[in-house]
């Protein structure tokens, strides 16, 4: 079983990543599981969502509290909660900046993790840029699938066309692309680096 934890604020769709994540594995043939957890629900508070994926039948239903993969929407989380709490040692982590681990003073954590599992993305840029809000959720969800190859960017998009329509879907289909090709080449940069 691979689980996902998305730390994110009220407003930037962190429970639509979830269930998009989610729609994007059973297009893969594969069986998920989505669901939130909400402290406070107004906008700009801290939310969680929670993701599991699976060949076979999940049966679980508490909390992710030992992650593979941690998507983080809002970089401000950063200095109010411990976001990366029980992340696995082989985990994944994606980070809505276009800053770098170490220039956000996370440089001493990066090296505790295996370097190709680790990426930032400006997915908050990349929303406004192609759907005019800045809502970092489809670019991150294409991000994921560029870092971890747990789904495929074609499976995101078909889970972008069955939750949006319209203008909105073609530009986070847009914004999922670039996003996707943007974490393709840092991880190639940074493999021959």
């Amino acid at each position: 079983m691979f689980e996902v934890r998305i730390h994110g604020r009220g407003g930037q769709g962190v429970v639509t990543a979830t269930e998009m994540l989610s729609v994007a594995a059973f297009e893969e043939g594969r069986h998920a599981q989505a669901f939130p957890s909400f402290g406070s629900e107004r906008t700009g508070a801290p939310v969680v969502a929670f993701c599991r994926i699976d060949d076979k039948e999940i049966r679980l239903r508490e909390p992710i509290m030992q992650p593979d993969a941690l998507i983080i929407q809002d970089p401000t989380l950063l200095h109010q909660i411990n976001v990366f709490a029980g992340l696995k040692p082989e985990g994944y982590v994606l980070l809505n900046t276009h800053h770098s681990f170490e220039s956000i003073g996370l440089g001493d954590f990066a090296k505790t993790l295996r370097p190709e599992r680790l990426c930032t993305l400006p997915a908050t840029e990349l929303g406004l840029k192609h759907v005019g809000r800045p809502i970092p959720n489809v670019p991150l969800l294409a991000g994921f699938a560029a870092l971890s190859g747990i789904i495929r960017l074609e499976s995101v998009i078909k889970a972008i066309n069955e939750k949006f329509s319209g203008k909105v879907a073609e530009g986070n289909v847009n914004a999922a692309t670039e996003a996707y090709a943007l974490v393709k080449k840092e991880m190639e940069e940074r493999a021959h680096a």
